[in-house]
Parts: structure tokens; C-alpha cells; sequence
């Protein structure tokens, strides 16, 4: 019997998610797998089972239909087993905000942001109360970034980010890790289901590297990891301004800069 704790991941046929999968199942942990293709999950559980000698269970879902979503909030409610979500699922925004329709908007707002959000706090109750386990939310640097011109799919990544760090100051002292991975763009599937040509964007990183990454930012406990951040004193200072920033927000006066001239 496995004394490693089980992972649920998701997106895992491919990219990101499938990359997890190998590490993690090397790393010695049970997984369970969801993502819409079956037959994808299946043949990824069936090799890792024999290459790393792991149980791997197959749950087929498609987080943006409400039977399936629920289903997957089920197994981390009820599962005890389960004690890290990998939060990978997602999709990415071909055009800029003026080329979305409704129903592009609504499915890359369903899966990017709602899915992520409830499948997290599905988990967080039984976690907490155990005073142990962890979230992983995979966002984007694009969540920093509106100059990139992906409104959107930016929006939701920043979504990402902000609530894992909620979440980190919520659960961290219940023994609970959270950690938010922004990639930049990284050589997966997401492209092309976008339609985006992968042709004229040279500077993808391979997606091994990226969640090698990754995961020594989780062995270290780190709230926040990013890959393709060389300079950390960049995002250290972009913090430390943020902290500074609080004590003015939290003011009962408007500022005198707003106040009508005398």
C-alpha cells in the first residue's frame, strides 16, 4: 500500500496536466486522472501503471457541464485518499476581446476560473480539517501582462493568482498548502485547440522543463512559482509594493487629490 498521498489532476491527457501525471506517479502517488478524453486518460494510466507501479484511476469529465463537475467535487469531498488537487484544466483565447461570442467567453470563464474555484473549495473543507494537504492552481504570467492583448484569457489567469493567495492566507495556518504555477507559454495542446499557430510563438518552453520547475517550487513551499522569471528580486519588489500599498487603501477619507478645489 502506497504511503504516498493520492493526487487528483486535471486536464491530464496531455501538456501540463500529463507531464504531472509522469512526475508525480514516478514520485511514487496513487493519481487520479480527469479530462474529457477517456480513451487518452486511459492509455496514460495504463503506461503508468506499469512504468512506475502506481494505482491510477480514470475519470472522464468535461469541467464545463454541470454533471461532470459535480462528479469530480464528489471524489475530492469524499475521498480521504486524496490529499493533493492539481488544478490544471484549462483553455486559452484566440483573438483578442473583440473576437469572443458569448459562448466563447462563457466556456474560457467556466473552465479557467468557476471549475478551478470549485474544485478547490471542494477539497479545502476535508484538507483543512485534516491540517494537511495541498492546492495547485496552474495560471498564467499573462495574468500579469494586458499589454499581451489577451483580455480575457488574462482576466482569468489573474483570477487564478489572486485567489490562490487568498486561499494561501486562509489555509496556511490551518497546515494547508497553496500554490499558484504561472507559466509563460509552454509547448502543449492549448494552442492549437485554440487555433493558434504555435509556428510564429519561438519562445515556448518545453513543457517537461516547466513542470520540473514547478514542482521544486512545491517541494520548497513556495506560494508563488515562475518558471521563466530569472530575476526573483523582479517579483520580490512587485510584492513588497503591493504590502506597502495596503495602509493607504484602507482609508474612511477620500484623498485630498479628490476633494472639489476650494
Amino acid at each position: 500500500m502506497s504511503t504516498h498521498p493520492t493526487v487528483l489532476i486535471t486536464g491530464a491527457s496531455s501538456g501540463i496536466g500529463e507531464a504531472y501525471a509522469e512526475r508525480l506517479a514516478r514520485r511514487g502517488h496513487p493519481l487520479v486522472l480527469v479530462a474529457r478524453d477517456e480513451a487518452r486518460l486511459e492509455a496514460l494510466a495504463k503506461r503508468l501503471r506499469a512504468e512506475a507501479q502506481v494505482a491510477v484511476d480514470v475519470l472522464p469529465a468535461d469541467l464545463t457541464r454541470a454533471a461532470d463537475l459535480a462528479l469530480v467535487e464528489s471524489r475530492l469531498r469524499d475521498d480521504p485518499a486524496i490529499e493533493v488537487l492539481i488544478n490544471n484544466a484549462g483553455a486559452a483565447q484566440s483573438g483578442g476581446i473583440l473576437a469572443q461570442s458569448p459562448a466563447s467567453i462563457e466556456r474560457l470563464i467556466a473552465l479557467n476560473t468557476t471549475s478551478l474555484t470549485r474544485l478547490a473549495v471542494a477539497i479545502a473543507p476535508r484538507l483543512a480539517e485534516a491540517g494537511r494537504g495541498a492546492i495547485v492552481n496552474i495560471g498564467s504570467v499573462v495574468g500579469l501582462a494586458p499589454e499581451l492583448g489577451m483580455s480575457l484569457y488574462g482576466a482569468t489567469k489573474a483570477y487564478v493568482q489572486y485567489l490562490s493567495m487568498g486561499l494561501n492566507v486562509e489555509l496556511a495556518p490551518k497546515g494547508v498548502y497553496v500554490q499558484a504555477v504561472l507559466p509563460a507559454g509552454t509547448r502543449t495542446e492549448i494552442w492549437e485547440r485554440a487555433g493558434i499557430d504555435t509556428r510564429h510563438m519561438p519562445d515556448l518552453m518545453e513543457v517537461g522543463d516547466l513542470v520540473d520547475a514547478a514542482l521544486l517550487g512545491f517541494d520548497r513551499r513556495e506560494p508563488i512559482t515562475i518558471p521563466p522569471l530569472h530575476d526573483l528580486n523582479r517579483w520580490t519588489a512587485l510584492e513588497q509594493a503591493r504590502l506597502q500599498l495596503l495602509p493607504g487603501i484602507q482609508q474612511a477619507q477620500v484623498t485630498e487629490r479628490y476633494l472639489p478645489a476650494a
